[in-house]
């Protein structure tokens, strides 16, 4: 199996720059990429990872998307003076040519086809290139909005070409809309674009029609161009969380892409002047987590935009952190999107109910009267003064924001673990069969385990059978606490008793919240700390927070991304206790798939309690832990009607408690 970050950059890129004042293009600065590599030094994140060299795109390869006669005036900049490359400049919606623009952008190009080969050829997993110009906007026959060529979309055509993928998804998260890359994908169903884009009914550049939630795709294509448009500035980590979760990560489960690409513009974090939204960079972090779970990890970041230095920098390095396979940080800000959020993911919903099988049983119609349209107010002309403060304004704000980054990126950032994922050895001798990086630590003794219990535990453990069981849940959960694992795998022959005494002593060490994941028949021990414990069962019995009956493999999708992952992001725990039982309607795919999901929770501290001895089940399990690709699902199969009814039913009777749940704009949030 592929394993490695692959890391592409080359300081020629910082060549290209703009050689006169132009107000709307003077925040594409060569220090997008410097910064953002120093910070990345910083973080001594370059060192981990695989470098990959730079190469020139070849014409061949950039006449995959666009015009000879875009190419050739792009070439013929090379040797033109300044006023000659400002009068051609000129004929293009927000663009500057540089001397060395052809070559820079050329450089982004191969920089981009390196990295689709590095990952699809296996000599890494995932990776990052750093490139300039940008691509997004640029289309088959014009350069637009700092473009020229478009990279992620000559990868796309590039790697259907040279690797014979039929199905690629491509996530712009970028604070534009990608203009460019939906024309030139908007008839073609083997490429699914998604984009989310500050809007504002149109009335922030492009300021496109086709922008909207109702521009799907055209033809064939129909269903696979989704456009998520963003009605007000402001929206947070939660607003894009709640995308992922009741729009992205179904329809991209359902696709089964074979490559993911991320148009990675950073415009949409907090402090840029272009974007205004308030997500901090650890929302990329949790992004980039859940990309990770598709195309058997198959995953390329190609930067786009981001014009706040600071926060782009940040913002990478927490991208990066996350395709090395660190632990995510927890993620800060209120869990509840807003109400135009929810509006634009219901209105994205409605629209592509017609070619969705994960939409077919959901309650879906158009909001037409959206809680923004009323607050939209004419903009005047700037005048030069009102220009001069708003520049001063711009510089104050951004000073602001960098303070505020600095003392955030403290808060949330913690040292890794030394061990990721740790197992006591069991009698059977099969630790062996379990994946290389799971380290053994040595179970608690007799002696040890009494002594633990007396005290705060003994009226949960009566038996000395029990008393025994519980070795191996204590020895994980003290490295856990203590910090010198990461996550870990406890088997206990009475797992409710170990989970019973591990919530408590949870709770006793100091957690606030601790959420408890229960899988399969399992006796669950009620317990006293109020408002601590968060529990969700699946189970075939009714139980109070989820019944799942007979799920198997990607029937679960609809569970997982529609219910669970969005609890426990409005929780979020301090720890994540998943205990697995006899009797579980839940196959080995989709206990996969739960516990790479939620180990973008509490700093991805989890504890597995497992009863069922079943060798298959512990090395999926360790597997998903020490951060293994997701396996391949196979078909989609939709859930039925009754089950997916049965999880509206649960999200309407949850959702004002745990407000990730939203993703209707007809309820009062």
């Amino acid at each position: 199996m592929a394993s490695g970050t692959a890391l592409i950059y080359d300081e020629e890129m910082t060549t290209h720059k703009l050689l006169w004042s132009d107000p709307v293009c003077d925040i594409e600065v060569p220090e997008r990429l410097s910064s953002s590599y120093e910070q990345l030094k910083r973080y001594h994140l370059v060192e981990r990872c695989v470098r990959v060299p730079v190469r020139e795109g070849s014409e061949e390869e950039i006449l995959l998307v666009h015009s000879s006669e875009h190419l050739e005036v792009a070439k013929s900049t090379q040797t033109m003076n300044e006023e000659q490359l400002k009068r051609v400049s000129g004929n293009y919606d927000a663009f500057f040519f540089h001397p060395n623009t052809y070559r820079c952008a050329r450089l982004a190009v191969g920089a981009t086809l390196q990295l689709v080969d590095a990952v699809m050829s296996g000599k890494v997993c995932n990776g990052m290139a750093l490139v300039r110009p940008p691509g997004h906007h640029s289309q088959r026959n014009a350069a637009n909005g700092f473009c020229l060529f478009n990279n992620v979309a000559i990868a796309a055509e590039y790697a259907k070409l040279k690797y014979g993928l039929k199905r690629i998804l491509i996530v712009d998260w970028d604070v534009h809309h990608g203009q460019g890359t939906q024309y030139i994908f908007e008839e073609d169903p083997s490429v699914l674009y998604f984009s989310w884009h500050r809007y504002e009914h149109q009335e922030f550049w492009p300021s496109l029609t086709e922008s909207d939630y109702d521009a799907v795709g055209l033809g064939k294509g129909k269903g696979f161009n989704i456009n998520l448009p963003w009605n007000k500035v402001g929206m947070g980590n939660s607003d894009y969380l709640a995308v992922f979760f009741h729009v992205l990560l179904p329809a991209a489960f359902e696709f089964d892409p074979e490559l993911v690409i991320v148009s990675s513009g950073y415009d949409s974090g907090i402090g840029d002047p272009e974007g205004q939204m308030n997500a901090t960079p650890e929302v990329f972090a949790h992004l980039t987590h859940f990309l990770m779970q598709l195309a058997n990890g198959k995953l390329c970041v190609i930067l786009e935009g981001g014009y706040h230095l600071k926060s782009l920098s940040e913002s990478v390095c927490m991208t990066v952190k996350t395709l090395l396979g660190d632990p995510v940080p927890q993620i800060t800000g209120e869990m509840a999107p807003c109400l135009s959020a929810v509006e634009s993911i219901q209105n994205v919903r409605a629209a592509h109910k017609p070619y969705w099988k994960w939409l077919m049983y959901e309650d879906t119609s158009f909001i037409q009267n959206l809680s923004t349209k009323s607050h939209l107010l004419k903009k005047a002309d700037p005048n030069p003064s009102t220009e001069n403060e708003s520049k001063i304004s711009n510089n104050n704000e951004t000073v602001k924001v960098e303070k505020f980054l600095e003392l955030h990126m403290k808060n949330i950032l913690f040292p890794v673990p030394p061990i990721k994922t740790a197992t006591t050895s069991d009698s059977k001798g099969s630790t062996h069969l379990l994946p290389v990086p799971v380290h053994l630590v040595k179970e608690l003794d007799k002696t040890e385990i009494k002594a633990f219990v007396s005290g705060f535990y003994a009226d949960l453990v009566k038996e000395d059978k029990t008393l025994l069981s519980l070795g191996s849940m204590l020895a994980i959960l003290d490295k856990i606490l203590k910090k010198e694992v990461c996550n870990g795998i406890a088997e206990s022959s009475t797992a409710a008793v170990s989970v019973a005494v591990a919530l408590r002593h949870s709770v006793r060490f100091g957690f606030q919240r601790v959420l408890c994941v229960f899988v399969g028949d399992m006796q669950i021990i009620p317990n006293t700390d109020d408002g601590k414990i968060l529990m969700i069962h699946i189970c075939e019995k009714e139980h109070f927070s989820l019944l799942l009956k007979d799920a198997e493999g990607n029937d679960f999708f609809s569970a997982v991304l529609g219910f669970i992952l969005p609890v426990a992001y409005s929780y979020r725990p301090d720890l994540t206790v998943i205990a697995i039982g006899p009797n579980r309607s839940l196959g080995i795919s989709g206990i996969f798939l739960l516990f790479t999901l939620l180990q973008g929770l509490a700093e991805s501290r989890i504890l597995a309690v497992i009863e069922d001895k079943e060798i298959n089940l512990m090395q999926s399990v360790a597997q998903a832990l020490v951060g293994a690709s997701t396996p391949n699902f196979g078909t989609y199969v939709p859930p039925s009607q009754e089950k997916a009814n049965k999880i509206k039913i649960l999200r309407d009777q949850f959702q004002q408690q745990w407000k990730m749940l939203q993703c209707s704009g007809k309820l009062s949030i």
